[in-house]
Order: C-alpha cells, then structure tokens, then sequence
C-alpha cells in the first residue's frame, strides 16, 4: 500500500503536502482557537507537519493516517523530533473509509478528499468521527479564474472546468450540505510556489543520484516540463484553502 511513485520522488523533500506554508499552518491553528487536550484526527496526515506543529503550539492530542509509507516514517521522526511523540500518532493506512473509535473535536481531510470520494462524501466521513460541537477541516482547490478552454483545466492538471467550483460556489456548496463555514486559510501565490518549486530542486538531486534508475526518464521528462507547465497553467487559475466547518443546528 502506497502512493504513486512519483509524488514519493517529488516530495520526498516536503514537510508539508499542500500549498500551505509553515506560518499558514500556525494561521490556521490560532485562527480555530486550539486548546490544550484537543483531540485532532487527519485523514490523508502526509508527513504529519499540521498535527505534530499544534500538538507542540497548541497542546492538541492527534491521530494522522497517511498511504505513503515514506511520509509516514517522516510524520514519526517529525514527532520525535519536536517533542510530541506521546502527544501524536500516525498511522500508515487507508485513510479511505476510516471512522475513528474515539470521537474527534476536529475532523480534517486537507486535500485529499478522493479519501471519501470527492467533497461532500469526505464531509460526511469527517461527521462520523466528530464529537457534537467540532470543527470540519476540508482542503479543496478552486478556480481564482474561470479556465477559459478545458486545455487550460487540463494544463492546471485538472480532468475538467467540472471539477472544481469558484470560492463563492465552494463556499455556497457547504451551506447547502447543512455546514456553516465558520473560518478559512487560503493558499496565495507565494505559498503554491513553496508548494511547486522545491520540487524541481528535489527532482534534479534525484536525478544526479538515480542516473540508471528505470524511472529517471519520467522523472526527466516532468523536470523539464513542470516549471513553465506551474506557471503558465496553475500558478494562474487554482486556488486552493482550508475551510472549517460545523453543522447547522
């Protein structure tokens, strides 16, 4: 059980899996008002930077299942090495599905809502494991401009225009599942480029190690294509943003 390859190979170098930086993450914490005790749990956790900053910030207790055995290991060493071991506990699994035994007072599922089969459904998945009064934690991209062609989606590597809305589409769409959105942390330019960039970097180092490897012409062939691909496509028409979100009563 594991990732595709080279998401293992372009982020290899990554502490966090999204185009959120270091001072998004502490945003996001303080913005929901973390307190001591709180009880996290992260489907999709990566290398387990959200759960392991908050539980050393914020005093939080967490639970993180990831799919990459790679982040995982990385998500371990992370909470060793901040302090937080006894505080946090990553899991390598399939987060698809999961429903944790012990009720959470935040749910999150940051980008990777494939796990329940795209938003609403992640949304429903996150609710079983919510105690009554948490918080919602969804990370999903949106149009900050309209494609104007489905090449232009494609280039975004995007399936189609269909796939994502505008934010206040997005927004809307959570009212009329039942939530409230009670807060949210958008990515800006400079937090997807430290998303993209370094892994153009990463790519190149590979390369220089792994001259022979069966996988150095993909590897290549995404070097080459990646950086004008990002800034001509995504870096132009994806958002992407954390959105908190409580049940309406």
């Amino acid at each position: 059980m594991d990732i595709p390859q080279i998401f293992t190979i372009t982020e290899s170098a990554h502490r966090i899996h999204n185009p959120f930086t270091p001072e998004k993450l502490a945003t996001l914490g303080a913005a929901l008002r973390l307190e001591r005790g709180t009880r996290v749990l992260d489907l999709g956790s990566g290398s387990g930077e959200m759960l392991c900053t908050w539980a050393r910030d914020y005093g939080v207790i967490g639970l993180g299942i990831d799919m990459s055995q790679l982040f995982t290991e990385q998500a371990k060493l992370r909470a060793e090495e901040l302090g937080v071991g006894d505080q946090v506990k990553f899991i390598h699994g399939d987060a698809t599905g999961y429903v944790s035994d012990e009720k959470a007072d935040v749910a999150a599922c940051v980008g990777a809502t494939w796990i329940g089969g795209g938003v609403a459904n992640t949304i429903e998945l996150l609710a079983r494991s919510l105690l009554t009064g948490g918080i919602i934690l969804i990370g999903e991209p949106y149009w900050r401009h309209l494609p104007p062609t489905e090449d232009v989606a494609r280039g975004c590597l995007v399936g189609s225009i269909s796939d994502f809305l505008m934010l206040p589409e997005l927004l809307a769409s959570f009212g009329h599942l039942g939530y409230d959105v009670v807060e949210m942390v958008l990515a800006d330019q400079d937090s997807w480029d430290r998303y993209e960039a370094p892994k153009w970097l990463t790519m190149r180092r590979w390369l220089e190690d792994n001259p022979d490897d069966e996988f150095a012409k993909d590897v290549r062939a995404k070097l080459t294509s990646e950086p004008v691909r990002y800034v001509t496509y995504t870096r132009e028409y994806l958002g992407w943003g954390v959105f908190a979100l409580m049940p309406r009563r």
